[in-house]
């Protein structure tokens, strides 16, 4: 019975060891990752971010989090405006693209082109395209090939909380 709990307690030994080191494998590439990231016209501090935004938002546009489906303030929101980037502003997305995806999170078939940046991410084991703010590279959420087929075919799944909307102004 001993010996089993010391080949027990040494197995659980070496599998922290493991893990150990894949944690400062991935903390060195996160360092060398940083160190050819691109550069954006709007850049501050993790700090100046972290003051600015509300950790749900430093969580999503900064960290690259994702909101829970039905929880976002724009989900079934449909008036008309302009929808722009919670951290920098930049126009991103327009009222008249929005539409209900059924997914439980904001969705438009197109954005400001020149707004957006998209870009692969392996996050969760496979290649989706992942949407930033163009100006300030925050994320925003990911793109997919179905969304409505008689416009674009894309569906830009946004996070509420990467996001700010100003109405349009009502003509008299």
């Amino acid at each position: 019975m001993k010996k089993a709990v010391f080949i027990l307690l040494g197995m659980c030994f070496i599998n922290c060891q493991g893990q150990q080191q894949k944690t400062t494998a991935s903390e060195s590439q996160k360092t060398s990752q940083k160190a050819t990231e691109k550069k954006y016209k709007v850049e501050k501090t993790e700090a100046e971010w972290r003051k600015q935004l509300s950790p749900k938002q430093y969580h999503i546009l900064r960290n690259a989090g994702t909101e829970l489906p039905h929880s976002g303030k724009y989900n079934k929101f449909y008036e008309e405006g302009v929808y722009s980037c919670a951290a920098c502003g930049t126009k991103l997305y327009s009222s008249e693209h929005k539409f209900d995806s059924g997914t439980g999170w904001p969705s438009f078939d197109r954005g400001f082109t020149d707004s957006l940046e998209l870009d692969v991410d392996y996050k969760i084991g496979y290649a989706r395209t992942e949407v930033k703010c163009a100006m300030c590279g925050g994320h925003l959420g990911h793109v997919f090939n179905d969304g409505p087929k008689e416009t674009t075919g894309k569906r830009h799944c946004i996070n509420s909380a990467a996001l700010n909307f100003t109405s349009l102004p009502v003509d008299n």
